[in-house]
């Protein structure tokens, strides 16, 4: 079964078993405030140059981004968090093309803006063989602009469905960023990128293979 697949029965059974129908309401408002913001349109694109970044992975080891570039291109994917079950469908399947992206020369890294403790958890329930850096704050995430702030109605909501921001990620900003993937070049220029605002849709990670091999000719 393909990502896309997964993710449209998980989309079916949370709406119409799991979630109460003013929660579904409510997750869709915002879904379609975001959009409706113009947020999407305002990322880093294919083209720009990625910002460069340092940040901890679970175990505390600190990862750079230019080091990383040194080796060869970084998948790259902003992973909201545990809490997020279409998230871990988007992270089992990315470990699932792993091999593939690491056979092209690439590493694949997720970032989130959760505790450690939580990106570690993150990586025992999903069997993840790649690192999850932390994020503190979404200060990454706003360097490629798919951060966002949730609204107080849809705080409301998270506090109600047990996806309390604040617990998750050790701060207060409860900002997210939107579910982003971006393949950064050697040249740290990005040669892909697939943002939406719609935190239930995601690329499949086969769709960064060509790319990757286009970097490899190059």
């Amino acid at each position: 079964m393909s990502l896309k697949e997964k993710l449209a029965a998980l989309k079916i059974e949370a709406e119409t078993k799991l979630l109460p129908a003013h929660a579904v309401e409510i997750l869709h408002r915002a879904t379609n405030e975001l959009i409706a913001s113009g947020a999407q349109e305002r990322v880093l694109k294919i083209g720009d140059t990625a910002p460069s970044f340092k940040a901890f992975d679970s175990d505390g080891n600190l990862v750079s981004s230019e080091i990383l570039l040194e080796k060869g291109p970084i998948v790259l994917t902003f992973y909201r968090g545990v809490w997020c079950p279409y998230c871990n469908l988007d992270l089992q399947a990315l470990e699932e093309t792993r091999a593939e992206f690491e056979s092209k020369g690439a590493t694949l890294i997720a970032v989130s803006q959760q505790t450690a403790a939580n990106s570690r958890k993150s990586q025992r329930t999903n069997n993840l063989g790649f690192p999850i850096l932390s994020d503190v704050g979404g200060e990454i995430a706003d360097s490629f602009k798919v951060r966002w702030n949730l609204p107080d109605y849809l705080i409301e909501v998270h506090k109600e469905l047990g996806a309390d921001l604040s617990v998750f990620n050790g701060e207060n900003s409860w900002t997210l960023p939107m579910p982003a993937r971006y393949v950064i070049g050697k040249d740290g220029i990005i040669a892909y990128a697939e943002v939406n605002a719609d935190y239930t849709t995601r690329p499949e990670p086969s769709e960064v293979l060509p790319v990757l091999e286009t970097l490899l000719v190059n």
